[in-house]
């Protein structure tokens, strides 16, 4: 008949064992004929869901046969359906036995549901959205935030949930408030295992509760340092926090390695963590040389490049920006050549930029009409020198211009009287501040988690469990789905973490969308391919130029 066999069904012994981790028996009778067992199908008739590890099914000929589940089961209250459990023998579609094509479709079909509805945290359902739901406009009209993944402000998709739209604005997705938390497939969720070191309820906690307990202890009320010794003092006393609830906070919450918390005198004691390369030499963080290893060694060490060609050129509209040539001219990089000619230091690949003034331009002067927020889009040069290492030489600063076809570009050059001195020290903070924002925004959160999220998505609703694909996959995929949905929640929203940290502010997302626009591209994420596009795997350069 080309059609699968049902044994019947069994209950579960020994289930009420009050242990975390229980081991059941089953006995299933089966008639000789039936074949090997391909799949299980599982009803939860308790009052609560559980975690199903695996089954493993003895008295057969060929052995034990096993079934890896590693996934919840709810009640049939919440969810009628049978669960379907297929054993570790992996099936390319077409080499599916026949009488496991139709459950395999099935499940696939329960995965991808109807696109209807908004989904509950039983749900194993994967759909796609658009980033409609980082503003709250119902809060404060300051709150909005435009729909990423629409229209003009292209963006990667995210997991659908479901939820009602705000009443100001129906295309906006409603926000919920704690302690309740996004939607995700319920397998996405952390264990405890990984809840231990990264605790939802403690990520939040920290984000709300200690970010803003931070500010209140500082005594400027413009929330700034006044000067070097109040930022090593964060090392070296520590401050107080100033919460309402201080006892309840920290006993809830695990503090990161980065700070650590004492008490003393009844008070909580914040101290962060002294950095490394501090502790050996307080102010290492302003010399060129850790400037310039940072930039490879560093937290975001993907963004330099080697310098193909001179002068530079940026690829915005002029008619917008004024004249695409940079404002670095020959006499401001020959200076620290030591002789040796622009075009010689080209060809021996002695050059390299670090390179954000496209991707900041357009945003420079929204950032700038911000209370408190100053950016310009940034250029930096860098020479590898004979001893193999990489030196800053020229900083360019630009502003859009104030009339079409204008200029405001600065250079900087490291000088030798004290104004040229921390002049070069202010243009590099710029540097860092840019870098900084590109990163978080760009290189971690968007190609590490937004635009990898369709891609599991696409994954649970295409490849079936018993596609060796998605056996291969599933453990680079797992937890993705949950640490953004975290992140939309207090991380990237409007008001969020990133706003409220990072130079860009309001407009840190859009600047995300325009990197996604105008960048990334998927075949050119992995090694050595990123490398070549940057052009510091010099024995490809030539072969990709002659592909391109």
């Amino acid at each position: 008949t080309k059609s699968g066999k049902t044994s019947e069904g069994s209950a579960l012994k020994d289930w009420r064992q009050l242990t975390a981790t229980v081991e059941c028996r089953a006995d299933f009778t089966i008639s000789a004929d039936f074949g090997k067992p391909g799949c299980i199908l599982v009803t939860n008739q308790l009052q609560e869901e559980f975690f199903l590890e695996s089954i493993v099914l003895e008295g057969f000929a060929s052995g034990l046969i096993y079934f890896p589940c590693h996934s919840w089961v709810h009640p049939t209250k919440l969810n009628p359906q049978k669960r379907i459990f297929f054993c570790n023998q992996p099936y390319l579609p077409s080499k599916t036995p026949n009488g496991l094509k139709d459950l395999r479709q099935k499940d696939l079909k329960d995965k991808r549901g109807d696109g209807k509805g908004e989904r509950k945290p039983w749900d194993r359902i994967y759909d796609y959205a658009t980033y409609n739901d980082l503003g709250n406009p119902d809060k404060n009209d300051d709150l909005a935030r435009s729909t990423l993944g629409k229209g003009s402000i292209p963006y990667p998709r995210r997991c659908r949930t479901g939820r009602p739209p705000t009443k100001t604005d129906s295309s906006s997705e409603s926000r919920i408030g704690k302690p309740a938390t996004f939607y995700v497939p319920r397998d996405e969720t952390f264990e405890e295992i990984k809840q231990s070191t990264f605790s939802a309820g403690a990520l939040k906690a920290l984000f709300h509760n200690l970010i803003p307990s931070l500010i209140a202890s500082f005594a400027n009320p413009n929330h700034e340092f006044g000067c070097f010794s109040e930022i090593d003092h964060l090392y070296r006393e520590g401050h107080i926090l100033k919460f309402d609830h201080g006892h309840e906070f920290f006993k809830n919450l695990v503090l990161p390695k980065i700070v650590k918390r004492i008490r003393e005198t009844g008070e909580q004691l914040l101290r962060y963590e002294t950095p490394g390369i501090i502790s050996r030499d307080r102010f290492s963080w302003l010399r060129d040389n850790e400037f310039a290893r940072q930039t490879l060694a560093g937290v975001n060490p993907v963004n330099i490049e080697r310098l193909k060609e001179f002068p530079i050129v940026s690829k915005l509209d002029p008619a917008i920006y004024g004249s695409p040539e940079s404002a670095i001219k020959a006499e401001h990089i020959e200076a620290e050549l030591n002789g040796m000619p622009i075009k010689q230091a080209l060809e021996e690949n002695r050059l390299f930029i670090l390179d954000y003034h496209d991707a900041y331009m357009p945003f420079v002067g929204k950032i700038n009409s911000l209370e408190g927020r100053k950016a310009y889009a940034s250029r930096t040069l860098f020479l590898l020198t004979e001893l193999g290492t990489l030196k800053p030489i020229v900083i360019e600063l630009s502003l859009p211009p104030i009339i079409p076809g204008g200029q405001s570009k600065r250079v900087f050059n490291q000088g030798h009287d004290a104004t040229s001195y921390w002049l070069w020290k202010l243009a590099k903070a710029h540097v860092a501040s840019n870098d900084a924002g590109f990163h978080q925004l760009v290189n971690h959160w968007l190609r590490t988690h937004a635009c990898v999220e369709p891609y599991i998505i696409a994954a649970h609703r295409q490849l079936s469990f018993m596609h060796p694909i998605l056996k291969l996959l599933q453990p680079h995929m797992r937890y993705t789905m949950e640490i953004n949905a975290l992140a939309r929640q207090s991380l990237i929203n409007g008001g969020g973490v990133i706003e409220s940290c990072f130079t860009p502010g309001k407009y840190s997302m859009e600047m995300s969308s325009s990197a996604y626009d105008k960048q990334w591209r998927f075949d050119m994420e992995a090694l050595p391919a990123d490398l070549i596009r940057r052009y510091v795997f010099i024995q490809y350069c030539k072969k990709l130029k002659n592909e391109l």
